[in-house]
């Protein structure tokens, strides 16, 4: 996140909304709670898949991002599953 902060410091539009949502899914990724289920055992699948998911949708968003390629229905899409955090800033890994 912090290399896709100084390659875009100035992101406009849509690369600045796919930026802003690559912040959002590192951050739900990160979540404690996901590493607290594991650790005590309840739900694990639950907690690997949503792991997963949301390292899953950061990298191909990365890659869009980084192919100058951002599919903006995937954005849509997965902008509106986890809504959390809506004033969130990708440049605060910058």
């Amino acid at each position: 996140m912090v290399e896709l902060a100084h390659d875009f410091p100035y992101a406009k539009g849509l690369l600045k909304r796919a930026l802003n949502q690559c912040a959002r899914e590192l951050l739900l990724a990160q979540s404690s709670d996901w590493l607290f289920i594991i650790t005590h055992g309840t739900m694990v699948d639950y907690a690997k898949k949503r792991i997963k998911d949301h390292i899953g949708r950061f990298t191909k968003l990365y890659e869009q991002i980084k192919s100058n390629n951002i599919d903006e229905n995937f954005l849509k899409q997965i902008s509106k599953q986890d809504s959390i955090f809506p004033f969130i800033d990708y440049m605060i890994y910058y």
